[in-house]
């Protein structure tokens, strides 16, 4: 008897052990990793974030190569300044298709992209998918800081490539400014490198923790987008309202500050560069203060508000234009640490890349016709029209932000919440994730369990439950 039930406990533990086989993989996912190769540990994601915020160096060094090189460009390509603007909106016309499709892509079915702005939307995706709920709105910070540390460079070394350039050319001209623009766009090869080594991490996190969007059952559609609440559409608009407002100014910036202030150029350009400087140190710090505080629509309203003030100074002021970029500056870092992570607030996690896709893709869009109209308005109107212009369009976002205000407060939205509650509702959300998990765990292993026997297990445990003896492989 009691090798009987030896022998039935024997069969039974084989059959259990081909019945799950999904337990040895899951027992070897939990081995200890080191601190710096597990994605569930800080010190892993610190090493990820490095890998963000360096991705975003290049493409912005080289977006703002026209507004450094604006003077060059001008005279060397014979120019005016309708003309000189379209170098941006011909930079923006394809990512209007390509950040969105980009978006859906990585949602769908890809963790890597091409092209600048595609890249900021990945970089975004890539944020909230490591960041959500730890210190979100400081990353957002870290990475714009990192990404306009590229921007200053090239406003404060471009001028002396081309100066460098010219001399041992012996002259300026097109062949001058095409070899400073090549060698200005080698550090896209940089953060090309650091683009790949992310999307590794990423699939590798992905592997390990188990997220594979297949597992979730949800499947991004491209009619998803009619779908979005109006919440996102007012952070859309704001997008756009705001930055139409500063990077062409930005670009125009140069010619502006020689013409109404008597700048020299090495004045212009290092005042119209203030912005990127400021937002580089500012960024994080920005960040920091809205993640321990929370408040992300007010902190947006603030930032709209002293960006307004700013484009009035320039426009019906001649104080030192100094204040009015500083104060340009921090404005512009405080609306990026945390105007783009409430997108994360109001979108589903599979829905993330296609969100932040389309969002760049209408200020792409709106880059492009802003663009164009500044160049138009400047050519025609001159620098004060231009200013009034600029100043409208923040107006229309300020309207914007005191709508999704409303509408958060209405609709009872976190969009608003304290950094506390929103740790509390964060927390809660976890713990119903993890016991999610665990019925999920616990109901494929019953099924596991379900699964029926082989024929020689199911003639193996007749016959010892019959008393026979069993034989295996030829022995007794």
């Amino acid at each position: 008897m009691a090798e009987r039930e030896e022998c039935t406990g024997l069969l039974e533990g084989e059959d259990d052990s081909e019945s799950s086989p999904s337990s040895s993989k899951y027992c070897s996912s939990e081995k200890q990793l080191p601190a710096c190769c597990d994605p569930s540990r800080l010190l892993h994601r610190i090493v990820v974030l490095i890998f963000m915020c360096f991705l975003g160096f290049g493409s912005y060094f080289c977006y703002d190569n026209p507004a450094a090189l604006q003077t060059q460009i001008v005279q060397d390509m014979d120019l005016n300044t309708s003309m000189f603007m379209q170098l941006y909106a011909w930079y923006s016309w394809p990512n209007v298709v390509l950040c969105f499709l980009g978006g859906f892509l990585l949602d769908r079915v890809f963790g890597i992209r091409t092209g600048g702005e595609s890249l900021a939307v990945a970089q975004n995706t890539y944020a909230v998918s490591w960041f959500k709920g730890k210190e979100l709105n400081l990353v957002f910070g870290l990475q714009l800081s990192m990404a306009r540390l590229g921007s200053t460079v090239n406003m404060n070394i471009m001028g002396w490539i081309y100066s460098s350039v010219k001399g041992l050319v012996g002259s300026p001209g097109h062949t001058t400014l095409g070899i400073t623009l090549l060698i200005g766009c080698a550090t896209c090869i940089f953060s090309l490198i650091c683009a790949l080594v992310l999307g590794y991490l990423d699939k590798r996190a992905e592997k390990i923790l188990n997220k594979e969007q297949g597992e979730t059952g949800e499947v991004i559609k491209l009619t998803d987008v009619k779908d979005f609440s109006i919440s996102l559409w007012l952070i859309f608009i704001i997008c756009v309202c705001y930055y139409v407002a500063v990077f062409p100014f930005i670009g125009l910036g140069q010619v502006f500050f020689i013409e109404k202030f008597n700048f020299s150029p090495e004045q212009a350009r290092a005042i119209n560069s203030v912005v990127y400087i400021i937002s580089a140190p500012a960024s994080p710090v920005l960040g920091f203060m809205v993640d321990r505080i929370g408040k992300n629509i007010i902190w947006v309203m603030c930032a709209v508000v002293t960006t307004l003030a700013a484009h009035m100074m320039l426009a019906f002021t001649f104080w030192n234009p100094w204040i009015a970029m500083s104060l340009l500056g921090i404005s512009y870092s405080l609306l990026a640490c945390a105007l783009w992570p409430m997108v994360a607030f109001v979108v589903p996690e599979h829905q993330l890349g296609t969100a932040y896709g389309f969002m760049q893709s209408i200020q792409n869009l709106g880059l492009a016709l802003i663009s164009i109209a500044a160049g138009y308005i400047l050519d025609n109107h001159g620098y004060l029209f231009l200013e009034v212009f600029f100043s409208a369009c923040v107006c229309l976002a300020l309207i914007a932000v005191v709508m999704l205000y409303f509408v958060d407060l209405l609709r009872g939205g976190d969009l608003n919440l304290s950094a506390k509650k929103r740790g509390q509702l964060q927390q809660i959300s976890d713990t119903e994730a993890e016991q999610r998990e665990r019925l999920l765990q616990q109901n494929r292993e019953d099924l596991a369990r379900l699964r029926p026997m082989s024929a020689f297990g199911l003639r193996n445990r007749y016959l010892s439950r019959l008393g026979a003896q069993v034989q295996y492989g030829g022995n007794d």
